[in-house]
């Protein structure tokens, strides 16, 4: 009697599929939270990007407005009491008088001066908040209030709180604060696009960013541009700030410092000065990074991300969306 012989084809596959399908939730968590942490770099990377892209500098300090913003924020809500609303849009003032404060203070001065004045004294500025931070603050670290959540009232009179949403039988999640971070990264860059291309000032700036000397001709006031990009920078430094903090919730004065030069990596990895491209190189530069640690090595993910970046501008040395500029002879 011959016995009939199992074909691979039809042995039951539950356990492969359920791998399949444990990895391919797994390839999307992931995804969700690069996007997230990428929407943080770009929504920082647009602040660099308006700067250099008016005043031809590179603002190390914008980093540590971040850190600035997160902080009054916590102070705002957890001393205070004031509601999470209220404490980013004080946050977003502090920050606003603080970016135009610093322009007028140590930038307006340097406006002639070599390029390398200008980057030393970016960095002395970086240094200065740090340690002031320091002083006023001190180094130990707090735990940014979690108030990204619901919270659901049952019928046994206990209270359930959720921090996001729950897919395939809740081995997916994506937390309320990573959808807030992605809208609100969304919304900032439809917003700013609409304000450079059909506001009067908008324009001006795209004005200033070509030819200073022209749109002072054309009765600009460079002046009074250049304040208001700061000031537009650092408001988007103190929503970034809060948004950082509500996904890894440790706040130190040097909190915004690596945040800060990853999304200056990223808005040179977009075309720096191209309002997409910073959206695009800091959700990219963020999608690496979380793959790099969850594939290939927590360590070295850093690296990882600055090597693409050296491989990228081989290939573009404008970024991806960047524009190649002729200089005029």
């Amino acid at each position: 009697m011959r016995v009939p012989l199992r074909n691979a084809r039809n042995e039951p596959s539950g356990p492969r599929q359920k791998l399949r399908c444990v990895f391919v939730l797994t390839f999307l968590n992931h995804l969700i939270n690069g996007i997230s942490l990428g929407s943080v770099y770009a929504i920082i990377a647009l602040g660099y990007t308006m700067v250099y892209g008016i005043a031809k500098m590179l603002n190390f300090a914008h980093g540590d407005i971040i850190m600035v913003g997160a902080y009054i924020c916590f102070f705002a809500v957890s001393t205070f009491g004031l509601p999470p609303i209220v404490g980013v849009l004080l946050a977003m003032v502090v920050c606003t008088v603080l970016g135009m404060v610093i322009e007028r203070l140590a930038y307006k001065p340097l406006r002639s001066a070599p390029s390398l004045a200008v980057l030393i004294t970016a960095i002395g500025v970086s240094y200065f908040l740090q340690n002031a931070a320091q002083l006023l603050w001190t180094s130990n670290p707090k735990i940014f209030p979690s108030f990204l959540v619901v919270t659901q009232q049952n019928a046994d009179g206990t209270q359930t709180v959720k921090s996001g949403i729950q897919f395939a039988g809740g081995q997916l999640s994506v937390s309320y604060a990573t959808l807030i971070t992605i809208a609100v990264c969304v919304v900032i860059m439809l917003v700013l696009t609409w304000f450079t291309e059909h506001t009067k000032m908008g324009q001006a700036i795209q004005a200033c960013s070509e030819d200073k000397g022209a749109a002072q001709l054309m009765g600009i006031n460079v002046n009074t541009t250049i304040s208001l990009t700061f000031a537009i920078g650092s408001a988007l430094a103190a929503i970034a700030g809060v948004l950082l903090c509500s996904a890894y919730p440790t706040l130190v004065p040097t909190t915004g410092s690596m945040p800060g030069i990853k999304a200056f990596t990223a808005a040179v990895f977009g075309g720096i000065g191209s309002i997409p491209g910073a959206l695009l190189g800091g959700i990219l530069l963020g999608v690496i990074e979380i793959f790099a640690k969850a594939y290939i090595s927590t360590q070295l993910s850093d690296a990882i991300v600055f090597a693409v970046l050296i491989v990228v501008l081989l290939v573009r040395p404008t970024g991806l969306l960047g524009k190649q500029i002729r200089e005029k002879v």
